[in-house]
């Protein structure tokens, strides 16, 4: 029960924290979306994009490998984070470094190409985040790196704000984000200081251990990334900067919504990795069984809703020249709801050690989802796009769901899917009813949105999806 309300307290502090961290997310969006327009934006998009893909390589699995290492019993954390810290800041240096030389070999215009060399500091702090990051998920206090997070996203939105009324234009929000970026790399730092002492050190035994580990989940992050961030440039390639910027705006709002599964499977990774090891089995399956009940219960409702409000939340987030990034945002929206729960499995995988036994899973998927891009993109534009992430995100789940069945003999239940089905419809005939009107203004929006949330919460209690005894998990324990 202790370790039921340590997660649960942990989720429910994750949860406050990406509630804030989305709205301020959703504010600088709003900011940087109506001052660039559709062309600026896409300007903006295909930097973030070109310059991310870089970044996520550079990642080499150390972070999800970060939390797993720091989580066996047998090792020395200090030693263990420092190294780590070591090895991503070189490979955050290098490989990111890589990004500004190679955007000369595409044909980008000027502006982009500078807004790529700035764009690499926006992503080299978050990279080195990651390592003190994972100390806080196994010791389940992720409120420092929730504090982190919100302050500098609050720094962000201001200095957004700043470069638009001073009208710096594109490069002005880049460097909006660079600072806001240096910031939270700061906060995050000083918090780790109080808890463990990370320092530069080469042990270069260590890394081979480290590298041994990672190599299969650098492989098949950088095979995701294929499929995951190739769309936005195939598309910036084919298609014009305002169709860029119009699905570069439902992207962006798909990203912060897409934080919440990999938020809530960080935590569980040491979980997972924890019981794995100590081979309590039964107990690891319970914990899988609960995790995905509870990403299916936040999945569906997000899909069924969302198609109800795409069009409002886009002309509301970024303005009326955004109007076409409903329909995107429509079928991103699905694709998204797949991945809250693949998340579940793949960090599974990564818990139990068999990252190996993906990489064709993700060969495939990237190969076959890059041949549907060029394909789908020309004739389709960004619609071609968003429907390819469905089917490539659909893949994953099967194959990972596929690869935890043979190594662990786990099969979820899925009677959690009826109970969550009904009362998704039960909320999307509440939503059908509300006259759309209502949709149309942006008060009563958020009223219908947070009314439809009460609907559905109350109906799944009632059928049972959530019980006494996991309402009372989130509730602050008392002293007889």
């Amino acid at each position: 029960m202790e370790l039921k309300r340590k997660i649960a307290k942990n989720t429910l502090v994750q949860i406050i924290g990406k509630v804030l961290s989305t709205i301020l997310g959703i504010m600088s969006l709003a900011i940087m979306a109506r001052y660039l327009g559709t062309s600026g934006f896409g300007k903006y998009s295909t930097i973030i994009t070109f310059v991310s893909f870089f970044a996520m390589s550079a990642d080499l699995g150390l972070t999800l490998i970060s939390a797993q290492i720091i989580s066996r019993p047998d090792e020395n954390q200090n030693k263990a984070l420092s190294n780590l810290f070591t090895l991503r800041l070189i490979s955050a240096l290098i490989i990111i470094g890589l990004a500004p030389l190679s955007i000369l070999f595409f044909p980008y215009a000027p502006e982009i190409r500078m807004g790529v060399l700035i764009s690499t500091l926006i992503f080299l702090f978050p990279a080195l985040n990651q390592i003190p990051t994972a100390l806080f998920q196994k010791n389940l206090k992720m409120e420092k790196v929730m504090a982190s997070e919100v302050l500098s996203k609050t720094l962000l939105v201001f200095l957004i704000f700043l470069a638009a009324k001073l009208d710096k234009g594109l490069n002005g929000m880049l460097w909006a984000s660079v600072f806001g970026s240096l910031f939270g790399f700061m906060l995050l730092w000083f918090y780790s200081k109080k808890t463990s002492k990370i320092t530069l050190e080469f042990d270069f035994t260590f890394w081979k251990k480290i590298i041994t580990k990672s190599w299969p989940l650098a492989i098949t992050i950088i095979l995701n990334l294929l499929y995951l961030k190739g769309d936005i440039l195939i598309l910036s390639l084919f298609k014009s900067e305002q169709e860029v910027g119009i699905y570069g705006a439902s992207y962006r709002a798909i990203e912060v919504i897409g934080t919440i599964p990999y938020m809530f499977a960080g935590i569980m990774l040491p979980i997972f990795t924890k019981n794995w090891f100590s081979q309590k089995t039964d107990f690891l399956k319970k914990l899988m069984q609960k995790s995905f009940d509870f990403m299916i219960i936040l999945a569906l409702p997000l899909a069924i809703g969302t198609q109800f409000i795409a069009t409002k939340v886009m002309t509301v987030i970024a303005g009326q020249d955004f109007n076409a990034s409903g329909r995107p945002l429509q079928i991103l929206i699905l694709s998204t709801s797949i991945l809250f729960i693949s998340s579940v499995f793949s960090h599974i995988i990564i818990a139990i050690e068999k990252q190996k036994k993906v990489i064709g899973l993700y060969i495939f998927t990237a190969i076959s989802s890059l041949i549907l891009y060029l394909f789908l993109i020309p004739k389709y534009s960004y619609l071609g796009g968003a429907i390819v992430t469905i089917y490539s995100n659909l893949v994953i789940l099967i194959g990972t769901i596929w690869v935890v069945k043979k190594y662990t003999n786990f099969l979820p239940k899925i009677q959690i899917l009826s109970k969550t089905f009904l009362a998704s419809l039960g909320m999307a005939a509440l939503m059908f009813l509300i006259p759309p009107s209502y949709y149309q203004n942006n008060f009563l929006l958020l009223i219908s949105v947070f009314l439809a949330a009460i609907f559905y919460f109350s109906l799944l209690y009632i059928l049972g999806g959530i019980s006494k005894e996991d309402l009372k998990t989130f509730m602050p324990q008392t002293k007889n």
